[in-house]
């Protein structure tokens, strides 16, 4: 997006893509926990807003409105396993409590803030983050669907040399994608587009899940407990038959489509089994950013990165967007899906989450070093 922007617009579209996602629910829908990794979707509807109060309200002079809520909805007081148990805002209430919010975030406007830009992309991440609660809750829904396309064969060898890594002059770019920086990258082979249903099929076909080999190595191994053999949500048909449950609707696997819902170490293990390797965050950026990545937009990509902080890195505004969860606990994942919102679609954007997780639209593509 441009730099100069018009924040009551994007704040006001934003709060109406929220709306529209859960008008079609009902409020015992709302209420109710779908999965323990996830929220109930109406403490994620009152949470926009309690952010957007700190945020947008309180630090920039306004009086509070609810502060007596705040621990309700502080992501790091409360698990989200736990949350069905706290004193929640009911569905009307916590509607008339972030429409409260946002007049009062409207008297405040600064077109130039990073914070009133990152309350802007903190609603759209929630909303991407409910759509992931409505796909795992299996109910009926209509939703944007991921584009079949048609996703590029091939790879691409590039020897970059000396590259820029991150961002020092985009208000959109949060503390962990600062500051830009410059790195050597090694002459690296990256894949036109992100594995497809087609190819993880003949990984299925293979007895790539029954391998150890490729789930064993450098002292990491995939402690699934479901002992999955596919992509979550896929459902084997008989044979190397699948079909695939989107929003509660069951269809065939669509062979030209990116694959999704694969955790880092499914990922991991295919681009063994095809004699590859994940890219690195570094590699993946560079690409993006030399125009020779296909497909982005359609899956968040896993790399082989761990989440760790730029040389320079300065919290801001707070520790706990990306500070507390710098280490090897998370690997980073980059370009973004299908239900991210263009505030994200970035090359430097980073995203981040445990390596067993599969119910984020994440895919990925594979890489190889060059020569």
């Amino acid at each position: 997006m441009e730099l100069t922007v018009d924040i009551s617009t994007a704040l006001e579209a934003g709060r109406q893509r929220t709306l529209d996602l859960l008008a079609p629910l009902d409020d015992d829908f709302l209420r109710a926990q779908h999965s323990t990794l996830m929220s109930p979707l109406v403490w994620d509807l009152a949470h926009v807003g309690n952010y957007e109060e700190i945020w947008l309200v309180r630090s920039l002079g306004g009086d509070a409105i609810r502060p007596d809520i705040d621990d309700l909805y502080d992501a790091f007081r409360h698990p989200r396993a736990g949350r069905p148990a706290l004193p929640l805002l009911s569905p009307d209430e916590a509607r008339s409590y972030i429409a409260v919010v946002r007049d009062r975030a409207l008297e405040l406007v600064d077109d130039t803030s990073f914070i009133h830009r990152m309350v802007v992309q903190h609603e759209h991440q929630h909303d991407e983050t409910m759509l992931a609660t409505i796909q795992l809750s299996g109910v009926g829904y209509e939703h944007a669907d991921t584009p079949e396309g048609s996703l590029a064969d091939g790879a691409l060898d590039l020897d970059l040399g000396r590259v820029v890594i991150g961002s020092c002059d985009d208000l959109w770019a949060y503390d962990n994608e600062r500051p830009g920086h410059e790195v050597d990258l090694a002459p690296f082979r990256i894949d036109l587009s992100p594995v497809r249903n087609r190819d993880y099929l003949e990984f299925i076909a293979a007895a790539g899940y029954d391998d150890p080999r490729l789930w064993t190595r450098d002292g990491w191994t995939w402690r699934q407990t479901e002992h999955a053999m596919a992509p979550l949500f896929w459902t084997n048909e008989g044979g190397n038959d699948w079909s695939v449950t989107r929003f509660g609707s069951r269809g065939d696997v669509r062979p030209g489509e990116a694959v999704e819902h694969v955790c880092w170490y499914e990922a991991a293990a295919y681009a063994r089994w095809a004699g590859l390797r994940l890219p690195t965050e570094h590699e993946w950026e560079a690409a993006h950013r030399a125009g020779a990545l296909e497909g982005v937009g359609q899956v968040w990509e896993w790399t082989q990165s761990d989440f760790e902080p730029w040389p320079g890195f300065e919290a801001h505004p707070y520790r706990e967007y990306s500070e507390v969860f710098f280490g090897s606990d998370y690997k980073v994942l980059r370009g973004g899906s299908w239900a991210t919102h263009e505030t994200v679609l970035r090359p430097t954007f980073r995203n981040w989450d445990y390596p067993i997780r599969r119910q984020i639209f994440g895919g990925f593509r594979c890489a190889r070093d060059a020569g």
